[in-house]
């Protein structure tokens, strides 16, 4: 079970109270206490923050909630965290230190900005790190508009992404993602985060060196240990190269400087193979898209690194025992079954 702070939902009942619902049902719906909604002491289910996320903005016809509660929220629901950003000597200590630290706020989730090799961009990525998840677009939605706003606070007001990307298709007007974020804005890609330029996180911060000293000592006493084993670094290489069709366990074990067969120990060590480890993420994956998105079958097969789509149709057949496009009707009448019995549609709302 993974948790997140209480201070993932501040100004949650705010905002649905002004959109014309009543916050109290959906708390209780989704298991989250009233007491912890905004305590950065308090610990919810990341899976409640998900519910009740989601069924805010069903209750509220809010397409935009996400991006909205997002407004209400600022580094100060990342508690120390924020702090070890906010008094780093750059910008890319800043973000460094919330790479690092970020599971004392939540293990679920993860953020990280990786150079974009050849070019003068790096990209920054948001991660759910955990695993069948009901669908969560709001969330998603949240936690960018949330990251938007550190960015801003961190490299000044004036920060604009190069490029906004979102792993599902519009919930909203596209010119209202525009308008929110400042830039293009691409729909149903690979992952979610921002292109942005490197040359801003050369940018320095005002330096408060013993108080960032301080905080990171503070924050590496009670973070879980840190460092990914050889088979999550495996993992998350193995899903960023999906899509180039030339996935294999040699060139995983290249990037990660470490012989093939010692890769395999590795894996087998952890009851598993390096075929089973790319079969899961594509299961994923194709859940996913399929759900969340209106992405074209052949689209769909070269995301997953498929040379055809009938390979596709095959996989699909094994693991759902359906055709892609029968699995997604059966994802969409599911998603409408659970709006249509949502129990938080039986409270009635408050004007």
């Amino acid at each position: 079970m993974s948790l997140i702070r209480g201070t993932s939902l501040q100004g949650f009942p705010e905002l649905v109270g002004a959109l014309g619902a009543d916050p109290g049902p959906l708390l209780d719906a989704a298991g989250v206490a009233r007491e912890a909604v905004g305590d950065p002491g308090a610990f919810i289910r990341y899976r409640s923050l998900v519910t009740a996320v989601e069924s805010a903005a069903r209750a509220t016809g809010a397409a935009d909630f996400g991006l909205r509660l997002a407004l209400r929220q600022g580094i100060e629901i990342l508690g120390p965290v924020g702090v070890a950003a906010l008094t780093a000597p750059s910008a890319a200590e800043a973000f460094r230190a919330v790479d690092q630290y970020l599971a004392v706020y939540s293990p679920a989730i993860k953020g990280s900005i990786t150079p974009c090799p050849g070019s003068r961009y790096a990209r920054y990525e948001f991660r759910i790190e955990l695993k069948r998840l009901p669908p969560h677009q709001q969330v998603t939605e949240l936690s960018l508009g949330a990251s938007l706003r550190m960015f801003r606070l961190i490299l000044g007001a004036g920060f604009t992404p190069v490029s906004v990307h979102l792993p599902h298709d519009a919930l909203a007007p596209a010119a209202d993602y525009t308008a929110y974020f400042g830039c293009p804005v691409r729909f149903a890609e690979p992952f979610g985060g921002f292109r942005l330029r490197r040359s801003e996180l050369r940018v320095p911060l005002t330096p408060r060196g013993a108080v960032h000293d301080v905080v990171r000592e503070y924050l590496s006493s009670i973070a879980p240990p840190t460092g990914a084993t050889v088979t999550e670094a495996a993992g998350a290489l193995a899903r960023r190269l999906l899509p180039t069709g030339g996935l294999t366990l040699e060139l995983v074990a290249g990037q990660l400087s470490v012989h093939p067969r010692t890769l395999q120990r590795h894996l087998a060590l952890a009851n598993t193979t390096f075929e089973a480890v790319v079969d899961a993420l594509r299961r994923e994956e194709a859940e996913r898209c399929l759900r969340d998105t209106d992405m074209p079958l052949s689209q769909l097969s070269g995301l997953l690194g498929y040379s055809e789509q009938s390979v596709l149709t095959r996989a699909c057949h094994r693991w759902f025992g359906v055709a892609p496009s029968a699995h997604r009707r059966a994802l969409r009448r599911s998603r409408i079954g659970e709006q249509i019995g949502d129990p938080t549609e039986s409270h009635p709302q408050t004007m």
